[in-house]
């Protein structure tokens, strides 16, 4: 596996050695002995499967008590997957990464905990994938207005559709009491 930084320290591309041949591909999505020491966390308590539509946006969510780093593979289809800083104090807060990720590139996204994770859907569909280091509290989600100016995500869709939940989340501005603190 290959690791890259992205402009928001933390934040990884992961590239796997993909086996092709006339009958197909294999890869190995993750490996404990191939991350070490890379700056990702080799252990996560659970795994989330998302299949969205076309023009689908989910996001930008975080956790704020109980903050979950992601691991985001496109398993089919393909997504436009974003990271934001949201951590006050940070060099890069509200700066964000965006990649796609498709069922061809074969791509994965590590989101460090104290960043928001969204993905817009570019293909008739898509089915993500994403191992989480903590375990999913509803009660401790949070987010981040998808379009948020402050932020200026460029997404490739222009009408996307969003939850009623989404639709109600604020923009990041520095009076919001419920955003993670940077730590060196």
């Amino acid at each position: 596996m290959k690791v890259t930084p992205t402009p928001l320290p933390g934040v990884l591309v992961v590239e796997p050695k993909v086996f092709r041949d006339e009958r197909g591909f294999f890869m190995e999505t993750f490996n404990t002995r191939a991350l070490t020491g890379t700056g990702i966390p080799v252990f996560f308590v659970q795994d989330n499967h998302s299949r969205s539509a076309h023009g689908i946006l989910r996001g930008l969510h975080y956790q704020l008590t109980s903050p979950q780093g992601k691991l985001v593979h496109a398993a089919r289809g393909r997504i436009f997957d974003v990271a934001v800083d949201v951590r006050v104090g940070s060099p890069t807060f509200r700066k964000w990464f965006g990649i796609e990720l498709n069922d061809e590139n074969l791509l994965s996204l590590w989101i460090p905990p104290g960043f928001a994770h969204g993905f817009c859907v570019l293909s008739d569909f898509a089915d993500v994938i994403y191992k989480c280091t903590a375990l999913y509290d509803a009660g401790d989600d949070r987010g981040v207005k998808w379009d948020d100016p402050k932020v200026g995500i460029e997404w490739p869709i222009t009408d996307p559709v969003i939850s009623e939940k989404d639709s109600q989340l604020r923009e990041l501005t520095l009076d919001r009491d419920d955003l993670p603190y940077y730590s060196k």
